[in-house]
């Protein structure tokens, strides 16, 4: 009785959107009345022979790949740094933390002013130290590592605040009986601190690769998936086809894609990598009760 209201909104809000998207996929549909026009599996085998839908598929694949060796380490090397007793730490978390506070809506107009021709704080700069930052949204070879940056500034303060929670819980004691025993700084880090911090290590990989899957907001204000689908995403080609070219049914079936690509990765993710994780946690839940 007490889950009823909690499985009526999951019914309505998440299961009931995907069976709809999933029959809208096998219709020719412009999303006004009821689809008639059945066209079967063709709106799957159109998008997988469109050049710019295997683009997204491919730009995807960069920015997870670029926020795996990137992103992820940069947060988790700040983390362990403001973990330190620096003076000053404590505004510095908050500093760097800030930037996750912001709506990706805002994050995407900030730096979109900033990096505004002719006005922006950051064309300014470039063009004192004799560059052209106001480009890199233009240019078809740099949009999508700008991209990346403005996504990364946005996120990282979210795991850097992780990663430090989760070495605060680490025993000092750890760290420096390896100390003592002859380990070096590095040697301790690498053989006691990282492995205990390797539950949120694969959580945060799992956040950041579902994430980058459903990239929209920041990409459509700032790019617009342009100049040339240099930086379009699944979700912005799904947009573009549904609510600007009113082709509803071809991004039904982008959106089954998105929804299969994220099911796919959770489920090989949590069996193959989270298993060990989630086993310890119900050992640990077996053993207090």
């Amino acid at each position: 009785m007490f889950l009823a209201p909690a499985l009526a909104l999951f019914l309505l809000l998440v299961l009931t959107p995907i069976v709809v998207a999933g029959y809208a996929s096998l219709y020719k549909w412009n999303g006004f009345g009821l689809p008639e026009n059945f066209i079967g599996l063709d709106n799957y085998t159109r998008a997988f022979g469109d050049p710019t839908f295997r683009g997204d598929l491919r730009r995807g694949l960069v920015l997870v790949v670029l926020s795996l060796v990137v992103q992820l380490p940069v947060a988790l090397a700040l983390a362990m740094l403001l973990n330190q007793p620096i003076r000053g730490r404590a505004i510095y978390r908050l500093i760097f933390f800030a930037p996750y506070v912001l709506s990706e809506v805002t994050t995407a107009v900030l730096f979109t002013l900033v990096f505004s021709p002719n006005r922006g704080l950051g064309e300014g700069v470039s063009r004192w130290l004799g560059a052209d930052a106001g480009a890199v949204f233009a240019d078809p070879d740099t949009v999508l590592f700008a991209v990346f940056l403005v996504v990364s500034w946005k996120y990282f303060g979210l795991y850097m605040m992780l990663f430090l929670a989760a070495r605060q819980g680490i025993p000092k004691e750890l760290s420096e009986a390896a100390v003592t025993d002859g380990a070096t700084a590095w040697q301790a880090f690498r053989h006691v601190t990282l492995p205990l911090l390797g539950p949120t290590i694969r959580i945060s990989v799992f956040l950041s690769v579902i994430g980058t899957i459903q990239l929209f907001d920041m990409v459509w204000v700032l790019t617009g998936g342009g100049p040339i689908h240099s930086s379009e995403t699944l979700a912005v080609t799904m947009y573009q086809f549904g609510f600007r070219r009113f082709e509803v049914g071809y991004a039904s079936a982008i959106s089954i894609v998105m929804f299969l690509l994220s099911l796919v990765f959770a489920l090989f993710y949590q069996r193959i990598v989270l298993r060990r994780d989630t086993a310890g946690a119900i050992t640990n839940q077996g053993g207090q009760r």
